[in-house]
């Protein structure tokens, strides 16, 4: 197991807390550890900057320890204010359930939630943070200091910017330090963004059980050249698990050439001599396309099947490359007149005007070839006309 424990302590990992030694020595000394990361659905998807984590916590579960999948559905309706320049917008309990409804599906794709050897317990924070009285929260809050609240990078950032910061934004890692104490967790895993308030439930444990957690910061997925987010729920970008095969080859495909070995290593199973083997390829002059299409259909097999990454690279080629319309490509009856705009709110491929109106103006839209640039435009659907929005949305007119 040597190889695998390596591999646990170094690939993906950014920060181990106290340090990488304690959670190695406890790693080789026969005990089963209580390990979890906690998700809060505030979007309808998982996106492949938290599978990096799952992928941790699969090869964890795989070294033979106890796994928590928590989900933060309590959390969630507070709002985490990490890397956050401005108070989050708080979801009420409707929206939450309705962003729930394929979270085990998809983070199913990574962890096995059907072992029966070794079961992965899924947890709702609800459970405990709900039946708390004002009391408890009292108590749970007397462990901090507001020295130690706002020494946090980005209330400092905030409190020099003159930007409001809200008292409930203070209780999100006291919320999310309890739930190790619940949980009586011996690791946590989570982001570098996530640091504070891991850290915090490190000392909750302290306080509250008298022993240690440990705490494993892993990498964010970051473009290297402008070290911006590639994925963010909060900001609306990134690769979500249950994207269509095609969409998500696609989307791979539109990542900058620089985080394509980081994607490899976060983002995959592939050994890192191989990996280290793309990446002199690219730095002897390989065209750094060819790579990623290695890499694009590598991800759509780990979430989809060997037949589906197949299809998604035919199709991307054959549309992309070679300029053909792809064979699944929709269709729709449709006749009149209509201002460009609602033809395409109408046809489906935009979801309302001023999308529309931004992916016109952008240049995004063809119509038979041609570019479509003028929002007031008058069109008049026909049979055979072919509509395109962007690199990867198409529409027959029948």
């Amino acid at each position: 197991m040597e190889d695998k424990i390596q591999e646990v302590l170094t690939r993906s990992i950014d920060t181990i807390y106290p340090n990488r030694e304690a959670l190695e020595n406890l790693l080789k000394s026969g005990k089963k550890l209580r390990i979890y990361m906690g998700i809060d659905p505030t979007a309808t998807y998982v996106h492949l900057g938290h599978a990096t984590n799952y992928i941790i916590l699969k090869r964890f579960h795989e070294l033979g320890h106890k796994i928590i999948v928590l989900v933060g559905d309590f959390t969630a309706m507070i709002g985490d204010p990490s890397d956050k320049s401005s108070a989050r917008i708080r979801l009420s309990r409707e929206q939450v359930r309705e962003n729930l409804k394929s979270f085990k599906e998809q983070i199913g794709k990574i962890i096995d939630f059907d072992n029966k050897d070794n079961p992965v317990e899924l947890r709702f924070n609800s459970e405990w943070l709900s039946k708390m009285k004002f009391e408890d929260v009292v108590n749970l809050a007397a462990h901090f200091t507001v020295q130690q609240m706002i020494e946090r990078d980005i209330f400092q950032k905030r409190i020099k910017e003159k930007k409001p910061l809200y008292v409930n934004e203070f209780f999100y890692p006291l919320m999310q330090g309890y739930d190790s104490v619940i949980l009586e967790a011996d690791v946590e895993v989570g982001g570098t963004d996530q640091t504070f308030n891991m850290l915090a439930g490190r000392q909750l444990v302290k306080d509250e059980q008298n022993r240690e957690k440990i705490v494993v910061s892993t990498t964010l997925l970051e473009n290297p050249a402008t070290g911006e987010k590639l994925m963010s729920k909060s900001l609306g970008t990134g690769i979500a698990l249950n994207e269509e095969p095609a969409e998500m080859f696609g989307k791979v495909m539109a990542l900058p050439d620089e985080a394509i070995i980081q994607c490899f290593i976060d983002c995959t199973y592939e050994d890192l001599k191989k990996i280290e083997q793309y990446k002199g390829e690219i730095s002897e002059g390989k065209n750094p396309r060819d790579v990623k299409m290695i890499l694009a259909e590598e991800i759509v097999r780990i979430y989809h099947s060997d037949e589906a990454a197949m299809a998604a690279k035919d199709r991307f080629v054959n549309v992309f490359q070679k300029k053909e319309l792809p064979e699944d490509i929709k269709e729709m009856k449709l006749e009149g007149n209509y201002p460009l705009p609602n033809l395409l709110v109408e046809t489906g491929l935009v979801a309302s005007g001023s999308e529309a109106r931004r992916l016109i103006e952008s240049g995004a839209v063809t119509i038979d070839g041609a570019k479509c640039g003028d929002a007031s435009a008058q069109i008049s659907a026909h049979p055979g006309m072919i509509i395109k929005v962007g690199k990867r949305r198409f529409l027959k007119i029948k």
